[in-house]
């Protein structure tokens, strides 16, 4: 078996650890923050949705955002301001639209095959993260929303994912609690919800236990590779070796991947959330407890425990920054106020984090140039959606190389 290190303590660095750990080889896990899952994968939606596998590559994203450009609470929002990375990616962005279709079932498979890894890996280890199996609720304010949503299930009914089309009333008797006028909505009732901090941490703690090293707290400096044996430098001026390294660096893949001669173009996509702490009976009762999805707003939810409520989304291009702008979590509280006025806002925690997003919206996994380099980064919306799969995907590679078969392209994960 060989040696690896992990750079990266994420939901995918830690399902890599973990997946790589349970094939018998020896691994090194490292992480900036003292904890695992500190960044992206702190506050999310919370929802494990394979019915929310379209792609951003259709056409109606760019009308969508150019109408946005200059509305500072808009869902979808871009800093005018040029640069070569952001002007790369949206070329590469327009570049997938003939894509959209091929990519949006191919998502849908991963996310599909990626349920059965997590929850075995999580009911293996006794992780407790708050999961709640009572599917998700998209929900259309407009027949073209709706519609635009029906053409959307034909292509996740293509990959394996029923989801069925349900009436305004139907929307009532699934979440009592929604208030509003819809159109109608689309329920499939085999997506899940679950806290994403609870989960990476509790697994962290299971891949000590299979006797990963977690080196927290450390960031890294410096990668390189002969091809036969990996580098890492750390902060601290030590050097670690090992027989391979895998980059799950989330917004950092790209910087990673550059010193290791591999092209990643990852670009840090901004989301929001805010978790609302539901410290009465009342606000408890008023909550929803099944998963929501609102295509007009963008914005999902999820029931976490008793006490909590989650509602996330919006997409801001921006660069590498993470402040939280009161102007984007100040749409979210509104919806929370109009949607479900029972629910007191008057305890709200925001977040921001930032989603490492490929043009083409497909995840990152497989061999690098060099033999011994491996990536598992780019997940976007759905990190931990398909982290599951995607960590049993590079397994598969690194047994590859092991054998003397890995291919010394880059593979782009587009079927399960």
């Amino acid at each position: 078996m060989a040696h690896l290190i992990v750079i990266g303590g994420g939901i995918t660095g830690v399902t890599s650890a973990y997946a790589l750990a349970r094939q018998g080889h020896q691994v090194t896990l490292i992480e900036k923050h003292r904890y695992a899952g500190m960044e992206t994968s702190h506050a999310n939606g919370g929802q494990l949705s394979a019915s929310n596998a379209e792609v951003w590559t259709h056409p109606s994203t760019l009308v969508k955002g150019l109408k946005w450009m200059l509305k500072a609470d808009a869902p979808l929002l871009v800093n005018p301001k040029p640069s070569w990375h952001k002007l790369s990616w949206f070329a590469e962005f327009i570049a997938s639209i003939p894509k959209y279709r091929d990519n949006t079932i191919a998502t849908a498979k991963l996310a599909i095959a990626a349920r059965e890894h997590l929850f075995g890996w999580a009911q293996a280890e006794g992780i407790d993260f708050d999961l709640k199996q009572q599917g998700i609720l998209h929900i259309y304010r407009d027949r073209s929303g709706f519609e635009h949503a029906g053409e959307v299930s034909k292509l996740l009914a293509e990959g394996g994912l029923p989801r069925r089309a349900v009436t305004p009333d139907e929307m009532r008797a699934i979440e009592p609690t929604l208030q509003g006028q819809y159109f109608g909505g689309y329920y499939t009732e085999s997506d899940s919800t679950g806290d994403i901090h609870k989960f990476t941490h509790g697994l962290s703690l299971a891949c000590e236990r299979l006797g990963v090293k977690l080196l927290t707290g450390q960031t890294v400096a410096r990668v390189r590779s002969s091809g036969h044996t990996a580098h890492v430098t750390l902060a601290n001026g030590e050097e670690l070796s090992a027989d391979a390294v895998v980059v799950c660096a989330g917004v950092h893949s790209r910087a990673l991947g550059a010193q290791l001669g591999d092209r990643l173009n990852v670009y840090p996509v901004k989301g929001y959330s805010i978790t609302v702490a539901l410290n009465d009976a009342q606000s408890q009762a008023a909550a929803p407890t099944v998963s929501l999805l609102d295509d007009e707003t963008k914005l999902v939810t999820s029931r976490l425990g008793d006490d909590r409520f989650r509602v996330a989304g919006t997409a801001e291009f921006n660069g590498l920054n993470l402040d939280i702008r009161a102007d984007r979590i100040r749409p979210l509280v509104d919806w929370v106020n109009r949607c479900f006025p029972g629910v007191s806002t008057r305890r709200v925690e925001p977040w921001a984090g930032l989603r490492p997003m490929m043009p083409n919206m497909l995840p990152r996994v497989g061999a690098g140039r060099l033999a011994n380099v491996f990536y598992n980064t780019g997940h976007g919306h759905l990190g931990w959606t398909l982290s599951a799969i995607t960590a049993h995907q590079l397994t598969g590679h690194v047994a590859q190389w092991q054998e003397g078969l890995a291919p010394r392209a880059v593979l782009q994960s587009a079927t399960a």
